[in-house]
């Protein structure tokens, strides 16, 4: 039988800490969630693997590392209402529930929806909504810090006027090894980027970047 509290410390201390993750909420949020609890039954012996956990054509439980730097960049406090776009499972916002104050978490595929739902039903601050990943979540805008759980080639106008002034929208911008974790903040109604670090994450479905006709 698998120890997963076993797993779950070993996979803080040997894929997490060794990688500059030092924030004390972020690394208690890895530790309180069960990775296990968001995963097929037939893959939970492999949770707390050093990868990411397909759980459904093209979708994915994010490899613990790289998303929890980019929880860090996040820097997500009690105060913070969170959009996340691309709940899969719900593995992420559960781990947003510890460190914001509210959670709304959209998916597009609904099988995986009513899988996040039950997944999700003890985190009283997290609300799953199924939508159109590139539209967000308008109804309970504007948010403090919208998080995209995925890759993206560009980040949709739509998800910058959901971001309250002030706030911040965390997404990996790019494909592959060349891709960076992206910072975008708002001030005064404009958006700024600055790149913080390279991010090779599994991308979302639908932010390809619209072609442009050449003549």
């Amino acid at each position: 039988m698998t120890d997963y509290e076993k797993a779950r410390n070993t996979m803080v201390d040997n894929q997490i800490r060794t990688t500059d993750v030092t924030s004390h909420s972020v690394l208690k949020a890895f530790l309180a969630v069960p990775r296990e609890d968001f995963v097929p039954d037939a893959v939970k012996p492999i949770a707390y693997i050093d990868n990411d956990v397909e759980v459904a054509p093209g979708r994915c439980v994010l490899a613990a590392s790289p998303l929890a730097k980019l929880l860090q960049l996040a820097a997500v406090t009690r105060e913070d209402a969170v959009l996340e776009i691309g709940c899969c499972t719900g593995y992420t916002a559960a781990l947003l529930s510890h460190l914001a104050g509210g959670v709304v978490t959209v998916e597009s595929d609904e099988a995986l929806v009513e899988t996040a739902k039950a997944s999700l039903a003890a985190y009283d601050n997290v609300e799953v909504v199924s939508g159109d990943l590139t539209k967000g979540h308008h109804h309970e805008s504007p948010y403090d810090i919208i998080f995209v759980s995925g890759a993206v080639e560009e980040v949709p106008a739509a998800l910058f006027d959901q971001l309250r002034d002030g706030g911040r929208l965390i997404a990996v911008v790019g494909h592959g090894n060349s891709a960076f974790a992206t910072l975008f903040t708002k001030e005064r109604g404009s958006v700024s980027a600055t790149p913080q670090f390279n991010s090779s994450i599994r991308a979302l479905p639908g932010f390809s970047k619209t072609k442009e006709f050449v003549f």
